[in-house]
């Protein structure tokens, strides 16, 4: 049970990223790990993907550590401000996490420059939210925004995770993954609903990522959210890779007689400017392929 390969596969999986390979005589080292972290952030990984409290037994039971040893480790993570304990026993994530997420936005390049955009950017707010996220294994973390003078009611705030094949920042960026990379991610059906629309088998999901492709933006219609509309667009680093989707989200009775044009052009133009800040191009679109099709 405390097999540190085991434990280091259950991270891998829960992070999104591939199970280690088998060693074989020609296979590059593994690093070597630390059980009692990997336990603790494996478990940490777990309480981040429920979304509601878990129990200590639960716990216990999914990850297939004694109890003693969750135990432990959620005093711990406790003590510390990771985790926090509830009335009735559980655990949820401590606000501590929040100084790890802002740290790492920090140090991110795209978020610096969508960050410094606005400030030579004339004009001001925008009507509409404008939203910067990237990818985490299958789900998307929203790692800058720039509020818009119309209230959504659906917040975004830094740290904040949604699934990638739902968003339209997630569909932004999956739609220039590899196939094997999508194959990893989402290796079963069905695929998980919030508002039960969005694509929820991975062929209906395959479709939909290359009209994205094809068009040169991602639409989520209230796949996120009941009533509201987002569109996406990927932003390319110098090596091509899709690092970071910029997305807008609308109340959709507002989207308005052009369909959200002009909420598209502000997108498109973030997400150009942002590629070309990191160095990167764009892939040609065609205009006929831009037309209104929307979380982001």
């Amino acid at each position: 049970m405390n097999n540190p390969a085991v434990i280091a596969s259950r991270a891998r999986r829960s992070a999104g990223q591939p199970a280690a390979a088998p060693q074989g005589e020609n296979a590059p080292a593994q690093p070597s790990l630390v059980p009692a972290v990997a336990r603790a952030l494996t478990l940490l990984e777990r309480i981040a993907q429920a979304r509601t409290p878990l129990t200590l037994a639960r716990l216990a039971t999914e990850l297939g550590y004694p109890k003693s040893s969750v135990h432990g480790l959620c005093n711990t993570l406790v003590s510390f401000g990771y985790l926090r304990r509830q009335a009735d026993g559980s655990f949820i994530l401590g606000a501590r996490v929040m100084r790890l997420a802002e740290a790492f936005v920090s140090c991110t390049q795209v978020t610096d420059e969508f960050n410094a955009l606005w400030k030579t950017t004339a004009g001001g707010a925008h009507d509409e939210t404008i939203i910067l996220s990237v990818l985490n294994g299958a789900e998307v973390v929203y790692v800058a925004a720039r509020p818009g003078r119309r209230p959504l009611g659906l917040a975004f705030t830094v740290g904040m995770r949604l699934p990638a094949h739902l968003a339209a920042t997630g569909k932004a960026m999956l739609a220039h993954q590899s196939p094997e990379r999508l194959g990893h991610l989402f290796p079963t059906d069905p695929l998980p609903s919030m508002a039960s629309k969005g694509p929820l088998t991975r062929a209906a999901l395959r479709r939909e990522l290359r009209a994205t492709r094809e068009r040169g933006y991602s639409i989520d219609d209230e796949g996120v959210r009941e009533g509201v509309y987002c569109m996406g667009a990927p932003v390319f680093d110098a090596a091509g890779q899709a690092v970071a989707g910029v997305g807008v989200c609308i109340n959709k009775s507002m989207l308005g007689t052009d369909g959200g044009a002009r909420h598209l052009e502000v997108v498109l133009g973030t997400a150009r400017e942002l590629t070309q800040r990191l160095g990167g191009s764009v892939p040609q679109v065609s205009r006929d392929n831009v037309k209104q099709g929307g979380g982001a």
